[in-house]
């Protein structure tokens, strides 16, 4: 196939992109990520060390966020179950203080605890700690 000029001394080429090859190899690339990605995402099995402490002294009991193992997540005393957030940003000790102590049941669900330590973080708490029972005590 000859390309032609034109009077202006243009040539008369093609101005479009082939898009076979891009297609296949966005193709090839979807299959492989495809196959790749669950085999990223399965982890590995860890068991965790168990380890030896010591009771943590607790400041204030009303710096202590319970999670119970029914889901319920108490502030101190208070049910704080639908609105944990607001509760520890409204808490004038936790604003001060900056400091915050999680105490989990051990059949609670992690999502739970999670979402007790993500409000926590919005609240400004910048000192998390988590609270155990020391092995060999009930």
């Amino acid at each position: 196939m000859a390309l032609s000029r034109t009077k202006s001394g243009h040539s008369g080429g093609y101005h479009e992109i082939n898009m076979t090859p891009l297609v296949d190899v966005m193709l090839v690339l979807l299959v492989v990520f495809m196959v790749a990605a669950p085999l990223l995402t399965t982890g590995l099995k860890v068991d965790l060390p168990e380890v030896k402490t010591t009771n943590t002294p607790v400041k204030d009991g009303r710096l202590v966020v319970s999670v119970t193992s029914d889901g319920k997540i108490f502030f101190g005393e208070r049910d704080a179950s639908a609105d944990v957030e607001q509760i520890l940003k409204s808490s004038a000790r936790v604003q001060a203080e900056h400091e915050l102590y999680i105490r989990a049941d051990k059949e609670a669900r992690y999502r739970v605890v999670a979402r007790a330590i993500a409000a926590a973080r919005a609240a400004g708490v910048t000192s998390l700690n988590l609270l155990v029972e020391p092995e060999g005590q009930p």
